[in-house]
């Protein structure tokens, strides 16, 4: 019995099959260009987008399972849509925050600094015991290099390859933080 497209499509993010993400980046990422760029990014956050929505998947598949109503595509592009607005919503609030960051700073208890400082510990540690090859493609991506330049740094065969090595690392750091006990602080 052949296999429907959206079980396809999870199986392959779930497995980290290199195929499924070569054919959903292929049949998927050119739309969330599209629609990014239309709503005033580029080109290199509507992959940030779409590398976030896959590891979000990935991390509800993993933790809960994920019910598609209409299709796979949908989901994902729902997903990215809101990642998106996410973004655009953070890009507002930091200018805002820029201007009011004085008052911010009296508002802010000693305990909400400290607890941000426990997350920013627990991610540098897990960060730390990922292989050094995911360090190295993550802390570029971090920094904002194109998928072109990491390629061609890192010796890699295409940009796709390098996308995926980038969920795939992601998707691992995700999976170290939320099964350390100290994940829900």
């Amino acid at each position: 019995m052949q296999q429907n497209p959206d079980e396809y499509y999870l199986d392959g993010i779930l497995g980290n099959k290199n195929l499924v993400l070569l054919d959903i980046y292929k049949e998927f990422l050119p739309g969330i260009k599209r629609f990014v760029i239309r709503e005033g990014g580029g080109p290199d956050e509507a992959e940030d987008v779409f590398n976030q929505a896959l590891t979000d998947i990935f991390a509800r598949l993993k933790n809960d399972g994920i019910q598609i109503h209409k299709s796979f595509s949908s989901y994902l592009f729902v997903t990215c849509r809101n990642l998106w607005r996410k973004e655009c919503a953070k890009k507002i609030k930091e200018r805002v925050t820029k201007e009011t960051f004085s008052e911010h700073m009296d508002k802010t208890t000693t305990e909400e600094t400290v607890r941000e400082q426990e997350r920013w510990a627990l991610f540098e540690e897990k960060f730390a015991e990922l292989s050094e090859k995911c360090r190295e493609i993550l802390g570029l991506h971090l920094k904002k290099i194109s998928g072109r330049e990491i390629m061609e740094r890192l010796g890699y065969a295409s940009e796709t390859t390098v996308r995926q090595r980038i969920f795939k690392c992601k998707s691992r750091l995700v999976q170290l933080v939320r099964t350390d006990r100290r994940y829900k602080i």
